[in-house]
């Protein structure tokens, strides 16, 4: 935990007895009757979601359960998310919240990595879960379904059955501040996922320092998050943030596609619209391309928020444009549970990524480990109080990562003279052409800009030489028109000559994480085995 002292006025420690869970309810006592979390079947007040947290705890308790023993959490976005994630928290167990888009591998894995001894899943996601539990050789206790689609077997039980047979929970468990609360898994993109370990003060260091002190949430605010409870960037913007001011939060089981998105922006369910829409920049460029994009007067956003990949200012600006509404673009890491660096309402520097977030310290290092001067790429470093205890059961990864006080967020970024600092690209990502370093995010920041262009991704590849050359993936727009000649000409008018890309492929989609990342590794995979 950072000392008080590197801390904005006003924001103080919790204290070294600390349950997440229990904070969260607390702060909403005084509003029983206002509307806490709605989704596409119902909603639940501050006073429901209160009784069917602490019954979920007592539940759990009742299994045999004990202190820091982990719960599996694979399900969709709906109410019962939070009733099952703060049941486990307040009972002082760990939930382990698990991506739902993959495989039953997948899922054998973490099963067996967490030895989560019970598991609360959606009906829709029970076969993969099944499966998953036939690979493993992991016995788990218990099956808790939520909202299942077929007849239960017995070693599962319906999610309502499961709380309504034990009476509420009266206390919370006496949880410290620095004690292990919930796992969440790094997205993989080489290699297994990682177990990432978090603390039950770390959700409360990112309400007080971003979700209040940046966005400004407020009691009035209606929050509707793009990006899923299960990655660390859905769960702030889903649960702890608006909990922490007694908001409303809209989930949404179904992808983000434009149109779903819209339907919730018109207020089509629970008949509220967001004020606050938390998105990625691949959601925000499809939602531009669309042609029910809607227009300004039919929505309610104050402010929009981005993160996952760097947001291209061209994205930015025309957002802006059409809504009147600045995207606040910021980046955060499942190590560091949320954002640590961004833009502000009001003051946007669109093409950046904005100033670090008070309470958290940024450096940007050379390759031997030293400064490095303003203009200059450098790996990112973070120091500040919402940091990851560790990698479970990962030690040298857990090594590599966060090095005493400081994480590594294998980031480059470059220092700007205004004190803001600019994307250059994920550490394995960068390119070296002719001896100088090239960003592939500038480039496709580039390239999105033409109006063709819907979607970009450039890596590089060897060629006869063993040189690394550039090369562009382009998905259009539908309709859109444009050819190799005409796009690299308009990167050689907008860049250094030498940043064009040299080969260009138009493809009809990207491949991606679930969080919307653009995988430039499995492009490297495709180019090496063809």
């Amino acid at each position: 935990m950072s000392p008080a002292s590197t801390l904005p006025a006003g924001i103080q420690p919790p204290g070294e007895t600390f349950n997440i869970a229990q904070h969260l309810l607390a702060a909403n006592v005084g509003r029983p009757d206002k509307l806490a979390f709605i989704d596409d079947q119902g909603s639940l007040s501050y006073a429901q979601l209160d009784e069917r947290v602490r019954r979920m705890a007592a539940a759990l308790r009742h299994l045999g359960s004990r202190r820091e023993e982990r719960v599996l959490l694979l399900m969709h976005d709906c109410t019962d998310w939070p009733v099952a994630f703060l049941g486990a928290l307040y009972a002082g167990l760990v939930p382990v919240a698990v991506n739902t888009l993959l495989t039953a591998d997948d899922y054998a894995y973490m099963l067996e990595h967490s030895r989560a001894q019970a598991v609360m899943v959606s009906g829709a996601l029970l076969p993969a879960l099944t499966a998953a539990m036939t690979k493993s050789d992991h016995e788990v206790g218990k099956v808790i379904v939520s909202r299942p689609l077929a007849p239960l077997h017995p070693a599962e039980v319906e999610f309502d059955v499961f709380l309504q047979a034990h009476a509420a929970l009266q206390r919370a468990a006496a949880t410290c501040a620095d004690d292990p609360a919930f796992w969440l898994y790094s997205s993989g993109s080489t290699g297994r996922p990682k177990g990432t370990v978090h603390s039950h003060a770390n959700p409360y260091w990112t309400c007080e320092l971003y979700g209040k002190a940046i966005l400004g949430l407020n009691e009035q605010d209606v929050c509707f998050s793009a990006a899923k409870l299960f990655f660390a960037y859905g769960l702030g913007n889903g649960l702890t943030f608006p909990m922490s001011v007694g908001a409303t939060t809209i989930l949404m089981a179904e992808r983000p596609t434009p149109d779903a998105t819209f339907k919730r922006w018109h207020g089509e369910v629970g008949g509220v619209k967001p004020t606050v829409f938390f998105g990625a920049p691949t959601g925000f460029a499809g939602m531009l391309a669309s042609p029910n994009l809607p227009a300004r007067g039919e929505v309610a956003m104050r402010v929009a928020s981005s993160a996952g990949e760097a947001l291209p200012a061209d994205i930015g600006e025309r957002f802006q444009r059409h809504f009147g509404v600045d995207i606040v673009d910021g980046i955060g890491s499942t190590e560091m549970l949320h954002i640590f660096m961004s833009n502000l309402p009001g003051k946007v520097r669109y093409g950046t990524t904005g100033w670090p977030v008070p309470g958290y310290d940024i450096e940007l290092r050379s390759e031997s480990g030293g400064p490095v001067p303003i203009g200059e790429p450098g790996d990112l470093y973070i120091q500040g109080p919402s940091a990851a205890m560790m990698y479970w059961g990962n030690r040298a990864k857990t090594r590599e990562t966060f090095q005493g006080g400081w994480t590594k967020s294998g980031d480059k970024y470059v220092k700007n003279a205004d004190g803001t600092y600019t994307y250059s690209g994920r550490s394995d990502d960068m390119l070296k052409v002719s001896g100088i370093y090239v960003s592939p995010f500038e480039v496709e920041a580039t390239l999105v800009q033409h109006p063709a262009v819907l979607e970009a991704a450039v890596i590089g590849v060897p060629d006869a030489e063993g040189l690394t050359k550039t090369k562009a993936f382009v998905v259009l727009k539908a309709g859109g028109q444009a050819t190799d000649a005409e796009l690299k000409a308009f990167v050689k008018d907008k860049l250094a000559p030498y940043k064009y890309p040299r080969l260009i492929e138009f493809v009809a989609e990207l491949p991606k994480t679930a969080t919307g990342k653009i995988q430039r590794f499995k492009l490297r995979e495709r180019e090496n085995a063809a």
